[in-house]
């Protein structure tokens, strides 16, 4: 991984070059290339003859302990670059960007050397396929947060399981670079410039969010927005059902439940928060347009992409409220979205029904049932698990954000963003039309960790982390 790491930092300074342009902080990443590459050279000359029997134990290690690492050194162009950019926004810039969540502590993008606005966009573009990844062979593995659900061959890492993981790798690999392939041209063909078209690209599909101008996305027509709106759309829909159509398995992706609920969410809350600001506007009021915004900002809060084409937490308090409760939600699993994901709500609700109908039916025997595949206790009890342990960091992130002087509503959102992997908070300084540079130092190492834990399904950074997976 470093050394994949290493190759792609040199990205951003060839690409400039090629294009006739200047990278003024070239030597920052060659600098950050050499760092990493020797440091994976160094560990392949060390291990090459080692043992990999990938146990449960080390695989939670591995998984971890990479994540953090690598967004650690992710950081160093930023760090090492003549910009005069402190240890913890670099931190937060790299993290924000390896795990896909948005969040930017810079300003002034318009003006912003090109190959650090390149690097974060390559970032975000690379922590997606690493997300899908990870949510196709590990996760389930690791039977965490009620990923085992979606466990198949690919992820029981036996012997007889390996080829079909790589055929399955090789298709989600394609399909990723088909989508980011015809994301960056429809960009270019509808008016924006290679470098914007490049950009917004690869993060509209990694569902990550960085743009290049402060201004985000609002500095563009309606048509791109749509566009946006279509590729953060399919970032957020499972891309092994991608690679299954791809095989000939027609129609897979839409009999999918979690599918199903995610397009009726955002076919739903626009509608409403649209014919809500309709019905409330004192002036003039443009239906088309408004509804076309009101559609992209709320998909790009669902997909937990980040972007922004206006201030979305001015357009009043049910707008507001809504906005929060959405960044809750995500996308599918399998996808490069982040937050609670939809299944979670599908199998709480599956939860709640027999409940009900126990009190109903006492002796009744009810069986539990998820796109066809029967749900056993230990989803059941992984899912519970996760979404208490959820709920409790993102208090204890809010209590400390709280300490740190910031306000509720700031301290709040900030967690949750931060947790759910979204970008973008509520209010004044971390909302739509802000960015998180204004925090203190020490909130933005809080949020760093926050984010890496989100994108980790926290029950993974939570059990390497506690005494006893340590003892024996």
């Amino acid at each position: 991984m470093f050394i994949i790491l290493s190759v792609f930092m040199t990205l951003p300074v060839l690409l400039l070059i090629a294009g006739g342009a200047e990278a003024p902080n070239a030597t920052a990443f060659a600098e950050s290339s050499a760092i990493v590459c020797c440091l994976g050279v160094l560990g392949l000359l060390l291990t090459f003859r080692k043992s990999r029997d990938l146990k449960p134990r080390y695989m939670f290690v591995l998984t971890v302990s990479s994540w953090f690492v690598v967004a650690l050194f992710s950081s160093l162009p930023f760090y090492l670059s003549d910009n005069n950019i402190s240890a913890a926004d670099a931190f937060f810039e790299g993290t924000s960007g390896i795990t896909t969540t948005g969040a930017t502590v810079f300003s002034g993008l318009d003006t912003m050397d090109r190959d650090l606005l390149l690097w974060r966009s390559i970032l975000q573009w690379l922590g997606g396929i690493g997300i899908i990844g990870m949510f196709v062979a590990v996760l389930p593995f690791l039977r965490v947060g009620g990923m085992r659900l979606f466990a198949t061959e690919s992820s029981e890492w036996t012997e007889k399981a390996l080829p079909r993981m790589r055929t399955l790798s090789r298709g989600l690999l394609l399909v990723y670079l088909v989508f980011s392939t015809v994301a960056v041209v429809t960009y270019w063909l509808s008016g924006m410039s290679v470098f914007d078209a490049f950009n917004h690209g690869l993060t509209s599909i990694a569902t990550g969010g960085f743009a290049t101008s402060d201004q985000s996305m609002g500095k563009f027509d309606d048509l791109i927005l749509m566009e946006a709106t279509f590729f953060m759309i399919i970032g957020s829909l499972p891309f092994f059902l991608f690679v299954r159509e791809m095989h000939g398995q027609r129609g897979v992706l839409f009999r999918d439940q979690q599918v199903r609920l995610f397009l009726s969410i955002l076919l739903i809350v626009p509608a409403m928060i649209t014919l809500h600001r309709w019905w409330v506007s004192p002036i003039p009021f443009d239906p088309m347009h408004n509804y076309i915004a009101t559609l992209f900002n709320v998909t790009s809060v669902v997909t937990t992409t980040g972007y922004a084409s206006e201030d979305y937490s001015a357009w009043g308090p049910l707008a507001f409220v809504l906005f929060f409760f959405l960044m809750f939600v995500g996308g599918c699993s399998g996808s490069t979205a982040g937050g609670m994901k939809i299944f979670r709500f599908q199998l709480s609700l599956i939860i709640l029904r027999e409940q009900l109908m126990r009190l109903l039916h006492p002796r009744a025997v009810f069986t539990r049932n998820y796109n066809g595949k029967a749900v056993s206790d230990e989803i059941i009890s992984s899912m519970i698990a996760y979404t208490f342990i959820f709920l409790l960091c993102l208090g204890i992130i809010t209590v400390l954000l709280a300490s740190l002087q910031l306000d509720f509503v700031t301290a709040l959102s900030g967690a949750l963003t931060s947790l759910t992997n979204v970008g973008p908070g509520l209010g004044d300084i971390i909302g739509p039309s802000g960015n998180f540079g204004p925090l203190p130092d020490a909130a933005k190492w809080i949020l760093s960790v926050g984010m890496l834990m989100g994108r980790l399904e926290i029950l993974s950074v939570v059990i390497v982390l506690s005494p006893g997976f340590w003892r024996g």
